[in-house]
């Protein structure tokens, strides 16, 4: 499985204290857990010896030892340092587990004040986001929204700019300006480019005090993750020579359910966290009943399944993206 190769969000980085968390991705199972030097670790949820959830065990301080913490099954009390091995078996003082007593671990990084878990080995870099890195760009994470449809149609909805009218009437669109003026699509060696996408909006941005015509920017690059650049003035573009730009990173929990979040990089460092937040959560408050709504649930990728139209460009582009590298998981 393709997807499982790729790097997906699992939780937000201050998710992840100093007990275990439980999360699923792509229908498996993981504990997520630090140790005391601050490490993340991501494995299988289940401990080898008995099958019971680590997640539901706790993390062990212990000065002294690689990571300096042991993760311990709640069931028997098996302790598991850093690497997976298991290091001590109560019921067994003094025994040396061998080798082959381990739990089974996966790869896990912080990144965009995210968790990031590839569940194989490939040489598949995480998404990028550009702007994360702009100290001229305030960084914001909206979510987690649970949403119950696939990952692959929320994908398709933050590219899709001719449902803003009518999901989004007076703030991201406007039913009497429903055009969209035809873009350019480029294939990438990541996913796909969709660039000149031009849409009426009557509230912008959260500060926007009037309608304008913005243009976006659209970039896909993995499975489930698709970043926006916009610049409703251009002035403001060849002045500062930078745009704000927003990230949909996607975590395909299972075929029809998964879990999203938004990281913002704006130019606004007046308005509080929670004003920021509460502006994109109305948003996605719109898209959520019309997403979960939607049958089947799994993307379709035969193009026979569904109608299309140009307006459609970007996530029909996106649907042959799909099926040329193989994914299967959230797509029918």
């Amino acid at each position: 499985m393709i997807e499982a190769t790729h790097w997906h969000p699992v939780a937000r980085i201050d998710d992840l204290r100093d007990q275990p968390v439980a999360v699923t991705l792509l229908d498996r199972a993981l504990v997520l857990w630090r140790d005391a030097m601050g490490g993340v670790h991501a494995w299988a949820d289940q401990c080898p010896h008995r099958g019971a959830s680590l997640s539901r065990g706790r993390v062990m301080l212990m000065p002294g030892t690689p990571g300096g913490a042991r993760l311990e099954c709640p069931y028997h009390g098996w302790r598991f340092g850093a690497d997976g091995l298991c290091t001590e078996i109560p019921a067994l003082p003094g025994f040396v587990p061998p080798e082959g007593h381990r739990a089974r671990t996966h790869e896990a990084i912080e990144r965009y004040g995210l968790l990031w878990v590839r569940l194989e080995l490939g040489s598949i870099e995480p998404p990028d986001f550009a702007a994360e890195s702009d100290s001229r760009l305030r960084k914001v994470t909206c979510g987690p929204y649970e949403v119950g449809t696939s990952a692959p149609r929320v994908v398709e909805n933050f590219l899709d700019m001719a449902h803003f009218g009518f999901v989004h009437g007076g703030s991201l669109g406007d039913r009497n300006h429903p055009e969209i003026p035809d873009y350019r699509v480029d294939d990438t060696a990541t996913g796909l480019l969709a660039t000149g996408c031009l849409a009426w909006q009557p509230v912008s941005s959260i500060h926007a005090t009037g309608g304008a015509m913005v243009e976006y920017t659209y970039e896909v690059s993995g499975p489930y993750t698709c970043v926006l650049t916009k610049a409703p003035e251009a002035s403001k573009v060849s002045i500062e020579g930078f745009r704000e730009s927003i990230a949909l990173f996607v975590l395909p929990s299972t075929d029809e359910t998964c879990r999203v979040w938004i990281r913002m990089a704006m130019t606004d460092f007046e308005s509080p966290d929670e004003a920021m937040r509460a502006f994109q959560d109305a948003i996605f408050s719109q898209d959520q009943p019309i997403l979960e709504s939607q049958r089947p649930k799994r993307l379709p990728l035969d193009t026979r399944a569904e109608l299309h139209c140009a307006a459609d460009k970007a996530s029909a582009a996106y649907r042959r993206y799909l099926r040329r590298i193989g994914v299967s998981h959230g797509t029918c």
